[in-house]
């Protein structure tokens, strides 16, 4: 016997390599898998040093092109007229994108301010109920105490023979009379828990916009749209900022040295006007009110009008006369109109 444990071994050390065998193999196995992840980081980051590579070539590209143009005398001062209409659009972006939240979180609070109001006053109406219901459960227990004590004093002063004949329908009635008590207490604690669970009622959460005020917020941002675009198309440079915008610098030419400081006058002249306008709100609410009267939209889920039937734009002067034009800012994106409407 001992021979053959010699030979091929004890139990124990088989169930020891069999062991030993398993932790390698998944030793293994949990190497192969983590190489693998480690191979495919590795070709992730290959990817975007490949990305950051190409981007910084093609801004290297853009930073010669800009220096070829700024060093031609006759390309110098397109290139500082085509930043200042880009910088100016994108400072009338901003400015709508800012009158567009102003304008959103404006009916919010309002929105937010009404519901409160009407969870004020419908939390303020069941208060009242139940306090009213103590009230009456007050006065009732109070008389039902009335009776028991006259009960009481009653069945105490009845004499033998009267407690006799009387004396079980009176018991009877005064245990009525305080499983009565009982049951309005029982009522007292339960309407005093109702009252205490209305206290402690959270207000309602901010609730979002409906339909109706988000449409009616997009028709006042496309009316401050109009404005902008019906100044800066008086000053001749409407087009030419949102060519700014989407072209790249030395992709138009605005003309010799002369012609760009003329145009560059009119830039700051524009921005100044504008900044300094001061009767801008009715104009914004009788636009508005226009728009509302031509927009269509794609259905009734919808708060964003068709591009097209809100293209017209009305020009309102001093005296209310209202011109009629064409230009579909919404279609053409003009200052990013379509990134800031409630959707």
């Amino acid at each position: 016997m001992s021979s053959l444990t010699a030979i091929f071994g004890s139990n124990e050390e088989n169930s020891q390599d069999s062991d030993k065998l398993m932790d390698l193999y998944w030793n293994r196995a949990e190497l192969k898998k983590a190489f693998a992840g480690m191979r495919e980081e590795k070709f992730q980051l290959q990817d975007k040093i490949k990305t950051q590579q190409g981007a910084t070539a093609r801004l290297q590209q853009k930073i010669g092109h800009l220096e070829e143009l700024l060093t031609n005398p006759e390309w110098a001062h397109n290139v500082v007229v085509f930043y200042q209409l880009r910088g100016l659009g994108l400072q009338f972006e901003q400015k709508l994108a800012k009158f567009a939240e102003q304008l959103k979180q404006q009916r919010e609070r309002k929105r937010h301010s009404n519901l409160m109001v009407d969870w004020n006053e419908q939390r303020q109406k069941e208060a009242q109920a139940i306090e009213l219901q103590l009230t009456e459960q007050r006065d009732a227990a109070l008389q039902l105490e009335q009776r028991l004590q006259f009960e009481q004093r009653r069945l105490i002063s009845m004499n033998g023979f009267m407690r006799l004949f009387r004396g079980r329908s009176c018991m009877k009635l005064i245990d009525g009379l305080a499983d009565d008590i009982e049951s309005a207490v029982l009522q007292k604690r339960m309407l005093n828990e109702s009252h205490r669970e209305i206290e402690k009622r959270q207000p309602p959460d901010h609730q979002g916009l409906e339909i109706p005020s988000k449409r009616g917020i997009n028709l006042m941002i496309i009316a401050f749209a109009q404005q902008l675009y019906i100044h800066f198309s008086d000053a001749g440079i409407a087009k030419q900022i949102k060519g700014a915008g989407e072209k790249s610098v030395g992709a138009v030419n605005y003309g010799n040295q002369f012609e760009c400081g003329q145009l560059l006058s009119r830039i700051r002249q524009s921005a100044a006007e504008i900044e300094q306008s001061t009767d801008m709100a009715d104009v914004l609410q009788k636009s508005a009110r226009m728009l509302s009267d031509i927009a269509k939209f794609p259905s009734d889920a919808d708060a964003v009008p068709i591009a097209r039937t809100v293209a017209t734009v009305f020009r309102i002067d001093s005296n209310g006369l209202v011109r009629e034009s064409e230009a579909d800012l919404l279609g053409e994106n003009y200052w990013g109109l379509s990134t800031v409407l409630s959707r």
